[in-house]
């Protein structure tokens, strides 16, 4: 049984290994993304410590929710988690796309790829929760919660790291520390690793609605001059907004009260689904491109958010960061059957060589969307409004799109292809 501890508990003993270190390897971040490798590596054979430092509930109460494609769909099926996730979520049947209010609409349905569903959306706490419930049965890894990582120290044959848990210091050895701890990551920082990227000029307003109508299982993505705008359906006939606009505006939105927001709302978002009622809080965040110059050194590797970082446009961030879960246990349980040390850089590297060039073509296929829409200069809109029209009538273009949109082109993780 997996351990965790509370803010009360005891500091956990670690015992000291005749090997030479105590785990195979330490993911720091306990959030989806360190979540789901840890979870990954189940059967793996690999002795697993899970370090977060917020505690469990606090993390399960964020306000987020998420495009899961069916890649990530697929993985966690490998995985063996998905039967928990399914019943919290929503599944989207159609995905319509359009820019502003220009009349010829792109709908992806099922039958174009021949899929039951063309994604899901999922709340923090629907992915969250499940997937703390199964590390928790991994008799392989090792769960702190709340612990923090304070230092680290990196050696030929392993990685030293000191964790601070109920004010005292622990120290363990590990031949793997993996950074899942955000797109600030510390431990990225602290290992000198450069990011290339920008600050958009768009900040992105999220919201959950209540549609007076059905939302049809149905997603939409409209393009707006002032930046994309998202409604994702949710269970409960509820929807997900993810409205981006400039800085200013956005704060000014975010500044008006809730009928006012409501009324703005409604001319972005259309009168298909009737009256629309605010759930709760807005939030508002600003919105960033970032790529880690590497994604790994000797005994280190990055995944998810630590490593990239995307425009919210298509819903990528977090699918990324699952891709990069599944890529990296594959590597490194590889190479643990094989009996070499998965802190080899030339190891790693076989991740990097996967996942950053995948990684990139996201995060430039997005920018290139948010660029090309988020604009009112004419010939843009013609050629724009033209490759619409176009991608409606030309089946094999539209099918490559809507195959990368949902994570259905590049390389496929192995936990993916056990259907």
């Amino acid at each position: 049984m997996a351990t965790q501890l509370t803010q009360t508990s005891s500091p956990q003993q670690f015992s000291t290994d005749i090997r030479g270190y105590d785990y195979d390897l330490v993911i720091v971040g306990g959030g989806i993304i360190g979540l789901t490798l840890a979870s990954a590596l189940k059967d793996s054979g690999l002795n697993v410590l899970l370090v977060e430092a917020k505690v469990a509930s606090a993390a399960v109460a964020k306000g987020q929710a998420y495009a899961i494609h069916m890649l990530s769909a697929l993985i966690y099926k490998g995985i063996g988690v998905w039967d928990e996730i399914l019943p919290q979520i929503a599944k989207y049947r159609q995905v319509r796309l359009s820019d502003a209010n220009y009349p010829n609409v792109v709908t992806f349905e099922t039958s174009d790829i021949g899929t039951p569903e063309l994604g899901y959306v999922a709340e923090h706490q629907a992915l969250l929760q499940p997937l703390q419930e199964f590390v928790q049965n991994c008799s392989n890894v090792t769960y702190l919660c709340p612990a923090e990582v304070v230092n680290t120290k990196y050696q030929q044959d392993i990685v030293t790291i000191d964790i601070k848990i109920a004010d005292q210091i622990q120290t363990v050895r590990s031949k793997l520390l993996v950074a899942a701890d955000g797109v600030r990551s510390p431990i990225r920082q602290a290992a000198g690793i450069k990011t290339s990227g920008w600050k958009y000029w768009q900040s992105c307003i999220v919201a959950f609605v209540k549609p007076e109508k059905s939302h049809n299982d149905t997603a939409y993505e409209r393009f707006w001059t002032s930046g994309p705008f998202a409604i994702l359906p949710l269970p409960g006939n509820r929807c997900r907004i993810v409205w981006t606009a400039p800085h200013e505006e956005a704060k000014a939105l975010c500044a008006l009260d809730d009928q006012q927001f409501l009324a703005e709302l409604s001319r972005r978002y259309g009168n298909q689904m009737g009256k629309l009622e605010l759930l709760g809080d807005r939030f508002i965040f600003p919105v960033q491109l970032m790529q880690s110059d590497r994604y790994v050194l000797p005994r280190l590797a990055l995944i998810g958010d630590a490593a990239h970082n995307c425009h919210p446009v298509g819903g990528q961030g977090l699918n990324l960061g699952i891709r990069d879960a599944a890529a990296l246990a594959q590597v490194i349980q590889a190479a643990h059957k094989a009996g070499k040390d998965i802190g080899n850089v030339k190891i790693l590297k076989r991740y990097e060589r996967w996942r950053q060039w995948e990684n990139l073509t996201i995060l430039g296929f997005t920018d290139l969307l948010d660029r090309i829409f988020s604009n009112n200069f004419l010939p843009l809109v013609v050629v724009r409004r033209i490759g619409l029209w176009v991608m409606q009538r030309v089946p094999i273009l539209k099918v490559f799109t809507l195959k990368l949109m949902i994570g259905l082109k590049g390389r496929t993780p192995e936990l993916a292809k056990y259907l």
